[in-house]
């Protein structure tokens, strides 16, 4: 019989028969899951702020001017067909939710976790889902909201036989921030979560990641000035899954050494 200590992080094979990775925007599942998706094609990719805005700002973000949009341009039908063909690159399949960037509303119009989790947990068990990788949730409002959406999805579920298995991914680039991970990290296990690196079998192919990740040809320079994306990528930052689950049995005591 195997030593349990041993076995700790392992993923069964039949967890990863159908993934979803739960996107912020449209380029953070190939950022942060890139070697997942192309070892695991039939994965599905939700896009949560997928959704084109009430109306555009008069003149484009600053994000979005340093992609070559300009005032009047539709950024987000560009953008769902960079991510249609990215998609298709890993033999991913898009799915787009209806929720606007925060960049185009002002902050009292921000979607909240409990906007989007009924929508998002549609979406996760359309796709049948035996694993769900969220981000972190770094840093950035979209990706907070993200996490926070997909944690209430996972309470709502958790009990039922059919229930997933639920990741993390570290988010690309905001992972960075001194101590920004720590503290997500911390966050997780005061609530009883116990977030653990998990052995999720990979083949990493960087040439592939890099190929993916240039189709979104409007996000690459805004990328390459707020998150230094060449150096990167050229450094094979390793992706990191977390498995996140209650503690082992005996194990909740240590919540409170925190």
């Amino acid at each position: 019989m195997a030593n349990e200590e041993v076995t700790w992080g392992l993923v069964e094979p039949e967890i990863l028969t159908r993934i979803v990775v739960v996107s912020p925007h449209f380029d953070d599942a190939l950022l942060g899951t890139a070697h997942l998706l192309t070892t695991y094609p039939g994965s599905t990719v939700i896009t949560v702020l997928g959704g084109p805005p009430p109306a555009y700002p008069a003149e484009a973000t600053d994000w979005d001017a340093c992609g070559g949009f300009v005032a009047g341009d539709d950024v987000v039908t560009a953008r769902r067909e960079e991510d249609r063909a990215a998609m298709a690159f890993v033999g991913a399949t898009p799915v787009w939710l209806e929720f606007a960037d925060h960049q185009y509303l002002p902050k009292d119009q921000w979607p909240q976790p409990t906007d989007v989790a009924p929508a998002l947990g549609d979406a996760i068990a359309d796709a049948r889902a035996t694993a769900v990788f969220l981000p972190m949730g770094l840093a950035n409002p979209d990706h907070v909201l993200t996490h926070d959406a997909g944690l209430i999805v996972r309470s709502t579920g958790n009990e039922s036989a059919d229930s997933p298995a639920w990741f993390c991914y570290e988010d690309h680039g905001y992972k960075h921030i001194p101590g920004i991970l720590a503290w997500r990290v911390t966050k997780l296990f005061k609530a009883n979560i116990w977030p653990t690196p998990a052995v999720v079998p990979i083949e990493p192919d960087m040439d592939r990641k890099r190929a993916a990740i240039s189709l979104y040809k409007s996000q690459v320079a805004p990328l390459e000035r707020d998150h230094v994306l060449s150096e990167r990528l050229a450094a094979n930052v390793p992706e990191q899954y977390w498995r996140i689950d209650p503690p082992p049995t005996g194990w909740e005591l240590l919540t409170d050494l925190v």
